[in-house]
């Protein structure tokens, strides 16, 4: 079998997953609905009368569903993009810092109240302290002119470490329970406040993003060569690494702003998509976008479900699978090199 016969199997395979996956997630839940039932009420389309069971699959639990998608997609496209940004295999927008900053920075707009109520404030807000991580922990990386993994890591460690203390002052001064509450929620990770109305500025940003990464899927290719042969081959590597770092970091603060800080996604995700679809970003971004929309549905299907009738935040379930994953990959990047680089 082809490489590109291959990749569309997988994509194939993926889709009818996630296809189940949703189905499960609009079926369980405190009222259990059959999925049966589920379909004929998909079937009939948000307009037909369809009594209870139709107001709680359609109002509900189907945006929360669709954000758990929509969310995976992009946080799995991102970590792919910065893994080739750094050059290196533990990159990932939780754990550079970006998804800490985003919470920040939605967090701080929340405490003092500036702009938290209109459509763009959050969004906008969580953008500035993605970009804002991810630059200070590239910098810190590559200081001295090289980048090891050791370095990265204890550099978007340090970054996350401050964010916290900043997020933990923020909250102390305010003192206020329900603004408690929402630093909880940044911190954590949930999507149960999904709304349809909310659905849009993330969608957007996926769509959007993820076309504009796929046709920039040769330059992305020419960085894992490496910078003196992607320069050789006329890639302005400065310039161009800038301009993704951006485009990743309004992806990731749109996404955060939605659902808060959920981490591993856009390590795992990844080198899964890898295995199937090799390293060239014009095959590897869209099946990255459709395992992390399978793999956040089924990590919100566990939330949901797991501790019924109490709910655990997602962030909890994406970090007890992907901590051990990440200290196996970071006892095997680290055979050849130093944690402190």
């Amino acid at each position: 079998m082809t490489a590109r016969r291959r990749t569309a199997a997988v994509l194939l395979l993926l889709a009818a997953v996630l296809a189940g996956a949703m189905v499960a997630g609009l079926a369980l839940g405190p009222v259990r609905i059959a999925p049966g039932r589920v379909i004929d009420v998909l079937l009939a389309g948000p307009g037909a009368r369809g009594g209870a069971f139709a107001a709680i699959v359609w109002d509900v639990r189907m945006p929360r569903v669709l954000l758990a998608a929509v969310v995976g997609a992009g946080l799995a496209v991102a970590g792919a993009v910065l893994q080739a940004l750094v050059r290196n295999a533990l990159a990932d927008p939780f754990l550079l810092g970006a998804s800490s900053g985003a919470s920040a920075g939605a967090v701080l707009v929340i405490v003092l109240g500036v702009g938290a109520g209109t459509a763009v404030g959050l969004p906008l807000a969580a953008f500035a302290g993605s970009l804002a991580a991810l630059v200070a922990v590239y910098a810190l990386a590559r200081r001295g002119g090289t980048m090891t993994t050791g370095r990265l890591i204890l550099a978007g460690v340090a970054v996350q470490y401050v964010l916290s203390a900043l997020t933990s002052l923020v909250l102390v001064l305010s003192a206020q329970p329900d603004q408690l509450r929402s630093v909880l929620f940044w911190s954590l990770g949930g999507l149960g406040g999904a709304r349809w109305e909310e659905l849009g500025p993330p969608a957007a940003a996926l769509l959007v993003g993820t076309g504009l990464l796929v046709a920039l899927a040769r330059p992305l290719d020419l960085l894992l060569a490496g910078e003196e042969g992607a320069r050789t081959l006329g890639l302005d590597t400065g310039r161009f690494r800038a301009a993704v770092f951006v485009l990743a970091s309004l992806v990731i603060g749109v996404l955060v702003a939605c659902s808060g800080a959920i981490g591993f996604v856009g390590l795992m995700v990844p080198h899964a998509a890898r295995m199937a679809a090799g390293a060239g970003h014009r095959a590897l971004l869209p099946l990255c976008a459709l395992a992390g929309a399978v793999f956040l549905s089924l990590a919100d299907l566990v939330a949901r479900t797991a501790a019924a009738p109490e709910e655990i935040p997602v962030g909890v379930v994406t970090a007890l699978v992907g901590g051990p994953f990440f200290l196996w990959m970071l006892r095997r990047s680290t055979r050849s090199e130093g944690v402190t680089g």
